[in-house]
């Protein structure tokens, strides 16, 4: 996994609102949670008190990757973007040459995939097997399954 990762200046905004969000609205609902679940007294038959820890562990651990995430993120101005080979943030519309089908995807960070948008990680497989291809070209993706061949057709921001 490369050092850095490439966002838009709306992406980094989008995960600096989040931890935000987890900060300084979710840290303080838990908490308070668990404060009126300890005020209720024996903690080891105190399912609530037991649920709002575990809550409180999975926001802790979500802040820290989100902290780290922006701590490494690097934001790409899109109108320098080099459109003539796949690069982070590119969008890149392929072929499946064995199933002659036609798929648009846009090259994102890790903290940014959604495949249902059409926003896949450019450390994936297919994302590492895109970079610096050129509209015309074949990029062969080892998958479980075998191999795919995807020919790039077009290149856009």
């Amino acid at each position: 996994m490369s050092k850095f990762q490439y966002y838009t200046k709306d992406g980094l905004k989008a995960l600096r609102d989040e931890l935000e969000q987890l900060e300084h609205v979710e840290r303080p609902r838990v908490s308070k949670e668990i404060g009126e679940a300890i005020d209720q007294g024996d903690l080891s038959e105190n399912a609530e008190y037991h649920a709002s820890k575990e809550e409180q562990s999975h926001l802790e651990t979500k802040i820290a990757e989100l902290k780290n995430t922006i701590a490494k993120a690097r934001i790409i101005d899109e109108s320098k973007l080099d459109l003539t080979k796949v690069l982070a943030l590119s969008k890149v519309k392929i072929k499946n040459l064995k199933l002659n089908k036609e798929f648009e995807y846009t090259l994102v960070a890790d903290a940014m995939t959604n495949i249902k948008e059409g926003k896949i990680s450019i450390n994936s497989p297919i994302g590492k097997g895109l970079l610096g291809k050129k509209v015309g070209d074949i990029a062969t993706i080892k998958i479980p399954a075998g191999t795919m061949d995807l020919e790039i057709l077009n290149i856009s921001r």
